[in-house]
């Protein structure tokens, strides 16, 4: 069942921080870059609830669909989403939370050849 998600707390956001990289400073005219804070509140509400892109929530803590977007491919490019899912990992792992003797794949989203 999708869970739910109204942004992280500043404890929360103080374990990420300082993984992502700097903010951009804006170069000539436009709107500045949104904060780091609420992209990632934006991914995490896509993550947790399993909401569509067009769906995401709009004000004041949350970034558009399309600088959460144009963020999280330039993260998963410069590897700082892996930096995120480690420490994610770790906390979790501190914590008693993993079972790391169970696992499960989702094949659904595998290409089959239809060849054996």
């Amino acid at each position: 069942m999708p869970g739910r998600f109204e942004g992280l707390s500043d404890i929360e956001w103080e374990l990420f921080k300082n993984l992502l990289p700097c903010e951009p400073q804006k170069r000539g005219r436009g709107m500045p870059h949104v904060p780091f804070r609420y992209v990632l509140n934006t991914l995490l509400y896509i993550l947790i609830t399993g909401c569509r892109w067009c769906d995401v929530p709009t004000g004041q803590q949350w970034a558009s669909k399309s600088s959460a977007h144009r963020w999280l491919k330039r993260w998963q490019e410069n590897g700082t989403l892996e930096k995120i899912q480690d420490r994610v990992l770790a906390i979790a792992h501190n914590q008693g939370l993993i079972n790391w003797d169970y696992g499960a794949v989702d094949g659904s989203f595998s290409p089959w050849q239809g060849r054996r």
